[in-house]
This record gives structure tokens, C-alpha cells and sequence, in this order.
């Protein structure tokens, strides 16, 4: 299978979210992978790989992942969500 980045969506706000996985304490569980997997997807044994800039329109899969994630290794900035 060839190997595809996913791209954010075009527009002002494509990149609004910032996701970043510590891949120390990542353990390739997967959980990730199963809640959004237009997101985040487990090659050979342990290689994740993530979309680092999702569009808003999927903020609520990329929460499920965060959540889904047992070791908590999903880091998720929402400028919208934390804006006063």
C-alpha cells in the first residue's frame, strides 16, 4: 500500500486543530486508530502515523481518540475551544 499523508481540508480553518502524539509513551495500542482512523493509522509493527492539523469539522473524532487513547499519549490544541 503506498503511503499517504492526510491533507487538511482547504480553507481558514483547516488547520485550527494541533494534534501531537508523545510517541514515548505511545504503546501502539491503536485505540487511536479505530476512533479516527481518517487520522491515525499503525504501520508495520509500531510505526503511527498521524495528521497533525485535522480540520475542525473532525474535532469530535480526534476527541474520541484522545480519550480512546489508554496511556493518555494524544495531545490535542483547540485555539476555538480555549479562546476567551
Amino acid at each position: 500500500m503506498p503511503e499517504t499523508t492526510p491533507e487538511p481540508a482547504p480553507g481558514p480553518t483547516a488547520s485550527a486543530l494541533r494534534v501531537s502524539v508523545d510517541l514515548n509513551r505511545c504503546q501502539a495500542y491503536a485505540q487511536c486508530c479505530y476512533a479516527a482512523p481518517r487520522h491515525f493509522r499503525i504501520e508495520g509493527r509500531e510505526a503511527l502515523y498521524y495528521d497533525p492539523a485535522p480540520s475542525t469539522a473532525d474535532r469530535d473524532a480526534i476527541e474520541q481518540a484522545r480519550i480512546a487513547c489508554p496511556v493518555q499519549a494524544i495531545h490535542v490544541e483547540d485555539p476555538e475551544r480555549s479562546a476567551p
